[in-house]
């Protein structure tokens, strides 16, 4: 299904950076032993091999060193200590540049039918993964250990497509960091220079300024998985054959608009709901009535939990800049509830009732980082089922244009790890969303079903 054209690295141009490094931030640290994050983004390309490789190839090469040489951390590794004990010995883990690092950057071609990629349908999710590029492996040096943290891989479809598929390790950066590299490397693909994203404002922010209390450091720099890790770490891959299905509910802003009011004619409803907590609330009780109905509920007593990352750029006091590189999001985690509650006539309300009154919680709380935090991990590897969010519809993922337009579709690999879903704003209204869901082939025809009946019925108000 697939050929490899060329295995290239790619460097920022010489003697623009220097060896640099950047500690970790405990929003960084939490992800140290999370699986990394995968984008696809497909786009119409009806152009042959030899322009390929010929015109683009050249032209990405490029622009991505340039673009390497603001957004340095991309080419570099992330540094653990296995043997650090934070703040006893000082050390921090950081991701460190040395003049010279580069990225993996893979040009293919590929067989597969794009038009059956890039659709809405249930689709198998293993064909997907040869788009995928691997993080490399780590190397061990004498007193830490030296991983990867991204790559690239941009596959043809000959006369179709193209995709560009995306790798990194959590610990690099959240969405907001992940999307302005990539404004900036559409940008110098267009225009052959970085001239016009200099003069944009958009320069990543390095400073590590974001106040907390040093507790929350000495939990996540000192994970017990962090002690373990050696040369033989593996982050998980999306690799070999799989039993999900993946596909892509839209639900429009008339859609969104009808189910708000829906909700607000109940007695119970809460005073606002976002267009984000109407499309989790719906997906979320839809998942829990197809796993009961496919008989994967095993009890009443059953418990789900949802999560979902909040951006805390614009929370913190004092406040970050938009351009603060790194993450910065702290997660939205509601407490258990029961999956009979969501599998019942009124599920769309409960799960609607429970995610708001915990976003509501969470976005008022000026001490979370006191409160809450110090128990994000304990929560997130509960024993218990629990379903979140990846992406934002804040930042469009369609408007990522390397200059051959908008792409076809934008797809979200990552979810399969855990039966995630993403949420994003759609290609052409960015007021309507973009859901991916991963699921077993049962689960998707009894989710499909489930949610046509519930927006046919709770639509008519």
């Amino acid at each position: 299904m697939l050929t490899v054209l060329e295995n290239c690295r790619v460097s920022p141009p010489p003697a623009t950076v220097g060896n640099r490094s950047l500690p970790l931030t405990f929003f960084d640290a939490v992800w140290i032993l999370f699986f990394p994050i995968h984008q696809l983004f497909f786009y119409e390309f009806p152009h042959s091999r030899s322009y390929f490789l010929e015109e683009i190839v050249p032209k990405l090469k490029h622009s991505l060193s340039i673009t390497l040489q603001h957004f340095f951390p991309f080419a570099g590794n992330l540094v653990l200590f296995p043997n650090a004990n934070w703040p006893s010995d000082g050390q921090k883990h950081e991701i460190r540049y040395v003049d010279g690092d580069s990225v993996s950057l893979t040009f293919a071609e590929s067989d597969l039918d794009f038009n059956d990629l890039t659709g809405n349908h249930p689709r198998e999710c293993h064909k997907f993964y040869p788009l995928v590029p691997l993080l490399g492996q780590p190397s061990k040096q004498s007193d830490h250990v030296a991983i990867p943290l991204f790559s690239v891989q941009v596959t043809l479809f000959p006369d179709v497509g193209i995709s560009i598929g995306l790798t990194n390790h959590h610990c690099l950066g959240d969405a907001a960091t992940r999307f302005n590299f990539l404004k900036a490397w559409t940008s110098i693909t267009k225009h052959g220079t970085d001239e016009l994203f200099l003069t944009s404002g958009s320069l990543p922010f390095y400073d590590r300024v974001i106040e907390y209390p040093d507790l929350l450091d000495e939990i996540y720099f000192n994970q017990p998985g962090i002690k373990t890790i050696g040369v033989d770490y593996k982050l998980p891959e999306l690799v070999g054959e799989s039993d999900k299905v993946r596909a892509t509910v839209v639900l429009t802003l008339a859609h969104i608009n009808r189910l708000k009011k829906w909700l607000s004619a109940q007695v119970a409803a809460p005073e606002y709901v976002s267009s984000f907590s109407v499309a989790c609330g719906l997906v979320w009780s839809c998942i829990a009535k197809a796993r009961a109905r496919v008989g994967e509920q095993k009890s009443d007593d059953d418990l789900e939990r949802f999560m979902c990352a909040v951006d805390w750029r614009s929370r913190l006091h004092p406040r970050p800049p938009q351009t603060y590189f790194g993450n910065c999001i702290g997660a939205c985690i509601t407490t258990p509830i029961r999956s009979s509650l969501l599998a019942d006539n009124k599920g769309f309300l409960t799960a609607v009732e429970v995610f708001v009154d915990t976003l509501n919680k969470t976005l008022k709380n000026k001490d979370f980082l006191i409160n809450d935090a110090d128990t994000w991990l304990e929560r997130a590897f509960e024993p218990v089922p629990m379903i979140g969010v990846s992406g934002t519809p804040k930042m469009n993922v369609y408007d990522v244009d390397f200059g051959w337009g908008k792409p076809k579709k934008h797809e979200t690999p990552a979810i399969d790890y855990n039966g995630s879903i993403s949420v994003n704003a759609c290609k052409d209204s960015p007021g309507d969303l973009e859901i991916g869901i991963s699921l077993s082939p049962k689960q998707m025809d009894a989710f499909i079903s489930i949610s046509k009946d519930e927006l046919e019925t709770n639509l008519i108000v």
